[in-house]
């Protein structure tokens, strides 16, 4: 019993973790997209995440803390399945039971998780850096009167290299979510009447949001 309960509580903290990320994705997207239209409004947007106390010694914080457990429990709840399945049965076909997502949700998550390391090595480490090692909180580049980060975010977007790893990590993002959104809801006790909305939202989300960070990652390339 014990065993059954610690894995339940494992599930249920994973498809929390998750659904905190679903929420932070939509926000994050949400400052993103002001990029595309307005330069002043996503500075202003950028600098009020970037120095506001609740928000860098609260909630970031959690955050990362949601990211690590999130991806760190993924890889041993999937690593103690793989386990279970030790004994395999003769007309076991996994195709023809689960999709090609639910398969390889240690892959794709593999690679989402090498994808962060790299956003965090391209804004949030700098990001540290200018704040709290140089002592600049003031968004303003040297020389210039306006806030630093839109012309921050084109530079980073020059590098097609890099625009190529933010297209592939959001196209896996968008695999995973369609199995990682459900999953999340089911381990809630969502799997009941409103089962077929889940499903439906879950499909929309997992398109609609990787696809808006494509979108502003090509816009920021091609009109750089």
């Amino acid at each position: 019993m014990s065993v059954l309960s610690s894995s339940i509580a494992r599930k249920v903290a994973m498809a929390l973790s998750a659904l905190f990320l679903i929420i932070f994705l939509i926000i994050h997207l949400a400052v993103n997209l002001t990029s595309l239209f307005s330069a002043d409004a996503f500075n202003e947007a950028s600098h009020f995440m970037g120095t506001n106390p609740l928000i860098q010694f609260a909630m970031q914080p959690v955050l990362i803390f949601g990211v690590v457990f999130h991806f760190v429990m993924g890889f041993v709840l999937e690593l103690r399945n793989r386990g279970a399945r030790n004994v395999k049965y003769a007309k076991f076909n996994g195709a023809a039971s689960s999709t090609w997502a639910s398969r390889n949700m240690i892959i794709s998550g593999a690679v989402i998780l090498a994808f962060i390391v790299l956003h965090f090595i391209d804004f949030w480490i700098p990001e540290l850096n200018t704040k709290y090692v140089l002592g600049d909180m003031s968004g303003v580049l040297p020389g210039e009167e306006g806030y630093r980060y839109f012309e921050e975010l084109q530079h980073k977007f020059a590098n097609p290299l890099r625009v190529g790893a933010y297209v592939v990590a959001f196209v896996l993002l968008a695999i995973h979510l369609m199995h990682g959104f459900q999953s999340a809801f089911q381990s809630m006790g969502f799997n009941n009447k409103y089962t077929g909305f889940v499903k439906a939202f879950g499909k929309f989300y997992s398109i609609v949001i990787p696809l808006g960070f494509i979108i502003v990652a090509l816009c920021h390339h091609f009109n750089h």
